[in-house]
C-alpha cells in the first residue's frame, strides 16, 4: 500500500473514530443505553455516505462478535431453563407468531412487487441480520436489499430499545456506568481471551451461522451455569466489540444499497414499524400472562438482532436471561426455517 493511501485510510478512521465518540458522548450523557452501539453505528451510516468509509477487518467483527457472545453467554443462567420450564408455550407461541408476521410481512413486499422474488422474506426475518444475508445470497436473493432491510431494521429497533428503555426507566433509575477501566485481572483476562478464541474458532469451523458469536455463547452459558468460571469482560473490551459491531452494521449502508432501495423505501420503513408494532402488542400479552414486567418483554420481543437487542438489555435493569432466552430461541428458529421459508414464499408467487 502507498503512503498516500495508508494516510488517506489513517484519515478516514480517524474521522469515524472521532464522529463515533462525538455521537456517542452525547447518547451516553443523556443516559441512553447502548451508547456505544448506537454512536459508531450512527457514525458509520454517516461516514459511508459521505463516500469516504473504511472498511472493519473481518478478523475483528469475529473478534467482536465472539466478546459479545461471550457477554451474552455471562448473562445465561440456569434460571432460563427454569423459565421455559414453566412457560415454554407462551414463549414459543410468541416466537411463532413473531416469525409468522415477518414472513407475512416479507411475503406481502414480494406480492406487491416492492423487492424481487424472496427477498422480502429474507429481508424481514427479525433477527439474525448476518446470517439471513449470507443465507439468502445461497437461495438466489437480493443481497444487497436484504443488507439494507436487514440492517435498516437494525437501527430502528436498536434506537427505538434504547429510547424506550431511557424514557421507562428514567434518569434516576438508570444504573451508573462501569468504570471504563476497572481493575484488571490478566490471569481471568488470559483465560477468558483462551476460551473465547478457540470457542469461536470451533463455531466457525462448524459453519454455524454466527458461530463465532454462538460458540463463546454456549461456553460462557455452560461454565457459568455450572458455577466453574465467569468470563472477565472489562468495560474497554465491550465498548471496543460494540464499535466494532456498530461500525460493521453502519458501513453496511452503501450509497449504491440506499439507492437501490430509494423507490421501495417507504414501503420497507411501513413493514418495519408494523413489525415493530405487533412486537410491543405481543410483549403485552406476555406482562398480562407472565406478569413479567413492560420493558423486559419489549425488550425479549423486539425484532433486531440477538446482540444488539442483548447489549442494551445488558445497561438496563431488567431480566437479562429472560430477554437473552426469547431472543435465543428466535435466532435459532431463523436459522432453521429461514430456507423452508423461502421455498414456501417462491411458491406461493410462483402460483400467482
Amino acid at each position: 500500500m502507498a503512503a498516500s493511501e495508508r494516510a488517506r485510510t489513517a484519515g478516514r478512521w480517524v474521522g469515524l473514530v472521532v464522529l463515533s465518540l462525538v455521537i456517542a458522548g452525547g447518547l451516553e450523557a443523556s443516559r441512553l443505553p447502548a451508547s456505544f452501539l448506537i454512536g459508531p453505528l450512527v457514525a458509520g451510516i454517516v461516514i459511508r455516505l459521505a463516500g469516504a468509509a473504511p472498511k472493519v477487518p473481518r478478523p475483528a467483527f469475529l473478534a467482536a462478535q465472539a466478546v459479545v457472545g461471550a457477554m451474552l453467554g455471562s448473562a445465561l443462567t440456569p434460571s432460563i431453563v427454569a423459565t421455559f420450564r414453566q412457560d415454554w408455550p407462551i414463549l414459543l407461541a410468541t416466537v411463532a407468531a413473531i416469525v409468522a408476521a415477518a414472513t407475512f410481512s416479507g411475503w406481502l413486499l414480494s406480492r406487491l412487487g416492492v423487492v424481487p422474488g424472496t427477498t422480502g422474506v429474507w429481508g424481514a426475518s427479525p433477527g439474525a441480520a448476518s446470517a439471513m444475508v449470507i443465507q439468502a445470497g445461497a437461495h438466489g436473493a437480493d443481497v444487497p436489499m436484504v443488507a439494507f432491510m436487514q440492517y435498516l431494521r437494525v437501527l430502528f429497533v436498536a434506537s427505538s430499545a434504547s429510547l424506550v428503555a431511557r424514557l421507562w426507566i428514567g434518569v434516576e433509575a438508570m444504573p451508573p456506568p462501569p468504570p471504563i477501566f476497572p481493575p484488571l485481572h490478566a490471569g481471568a483476562l488470559a483465560t477468558t481471551a483462551a476460551i473465547v478464541a478457540a470457542t469461536a474458532g470451533l463455531g466457525l469451523l462448524a459453519r454455524v451461522p454466527s458461530g463465532a458469536m454462538i460458540g463463546p455463547l454456549l461456553a460462557g452459558a455452560i461454565l457459568h451455569g455450572a458455577d466453574v468460571f465467569v468470563f472477565e469482560l472489562p468495560t474497554w473490551l465491550l465498548i471496543l466489540a460494540y464499535a466494532a459491531l456498530g461500525w460493521t452494521i453502519g458501513l453496511g449502508f452503501t450509497r449504491g444499497a440506499v439507492a437501490h432501495a430509494a423507490r421501495a423505501l417507504p414501503w420497507i420503513v411501513l413493514s418495519i414499524l408494523a413489525l415493530m408494532g405487533f412486537a410491543a402488542a405481543l410483549s403485552l400479552v406476555l406482562v398480562a400472562r407472565l406478569g413479567i414486567d413492560p420493558l423486559t418483554a419489549y425488550l425479549a420481543t423486539s425484532p433486531g438482532g440477538m446482540d444488539t437487542v442483548a447489549i442494551i438489555a445488558a445497561s438496563t435493569p431488567v431480566d437479562v436471561s429472560f430477554v437473552l432466552a426469547l431472543q435465543a430461541v428466535r435466532f435459532f428458529a431463523l436459522v432453521a426455517l429461514g430456507p423452508a421459508l423461502s421455498r414456501a414464499v417462491a411458491r406461493s408467487l410462483a402460483r400467482r
